[in-house]
């Protein structure tokens, strides 16, 4: 009874650890690193080393404030679901521990976590998103509709994400390598068919920086059946002997866009009161 004398205190263990009241599936706990490794199915394949120098100097200085999620194995170690970045930095760091919550999650449930969390934190490369969800609808049977849902992203752009793994092997390499973008890459699909011409596309971008308006000019002009290289690049031309003619009568810049039927001729110009301008010239033609 004397130690109610000292207060309610007294009754409360000083070292009590307040995070055994979380529930077990959320709480953080400390694991050595090499008992963690890597998940065979992380749709991210790449990381950029100075990112992960950069990532490592600032846990050594902070510490890893963000725990990763494990899930156990049966020989008693532990599998990364979310936070791969964080473990390769630590290892850069030469961190011995780390935090983590541990949970069992059903395979999908697990996919998904780490798909989600690469998404919204790491900016996951088109290429590697489109892996990830292509996963979750040949081996989880889940539609893109429901993946897109997920990702909180529309059906279309889930559906044409999915599409970028028909690109031939050297044109995913390029994507992945950032080295042509996905606008390119789309250009270089509608090349299906023809795969002669989108390796001579891939080229193009690649050695002479063509923009994604002069890919899709290029495919366009190709599934046209313009195929010799000199009359390739005369459709591609915004400029002709005709604008130039009529952009010296406007006295504006005038361009040819070529399209899959066709194409469109652009007037520039740049005020209401100019663009009156130009329709009444037009007229007086």
């Amino acid at each position: 009874m004397a130690g109610l004398g000292k207060g309610f205190d007294a009754l409360i263990p000083t070292d009590f650890d307040p995070s055994l009241l979380i529930d077990s599936k959320d709480r953080i706990q400390k694991l050595l690193i090499t008992r963690i490794s890597p998940n065979p199915d992380q749709p991210r394949r790449y990381f950029e080393q100075a990112a992960l120098n950069e990532l490592a100097g600032s846990l050594k200085q902070f510490g890893v404030l963000q725990p990763l999620i494990v899930v156990p194995l049966d020989d008693g170690n532990y599998r990364l679901v979310a936070g791969e970045r964080r473990w390769r930095a630590a290892q850069i760091a030469g961190l011995t521990e780390l935090p983590v919550i541990i949970r069992e999650p059903a395979q999908l449930e697990e996919l998904e976590i780490a798909l989600i969390e690469n998404v919204q934190r790491v900016d996951l490369s088109p290429l590697e998103q489109a892996i990830s969800i292509e996963r979750l609808h040949q081996q989880f049977n889940l539609t893109y509709r429901q993946i897109a849902e997920r990702l909180s992203k529309a059906e279309t752009t889930v559906s044409n994400l999915v599409r970028l793994l028909q690109l031939p092997e050297s044109a995913r390499d390029a994507l992945a390598e950032n080295k042509i973008s996905e606008g390119h890459a789309r250009a270089i699909l509608s090349l299906k068919a023809y795969p002669e011409a989108q390796e001579e596309l891939l080229q193009n971008i690649i050695e002479k920086s063509w923009s994604v308006r002069q890919a899709e000019q290029f495919a366009t002009t190709y599934k046209q059946g313009v195929k010799k290289e000199e009359a390739v690049k005369e459709r591609m031309a915004t400029e002709t002997p005709e604008t130039k003619r009529l952009s010296k009568t406007l006295k504006t810049p005038v361009s040819v866009r070529r399209t899959a039927k066709g194409g469109r001729l652009e007037i520039h110009f740049k005020s209401d009161d100019e663009l009156g301008s130009l329709l009444e010239k037009l007229n007086n033609l």
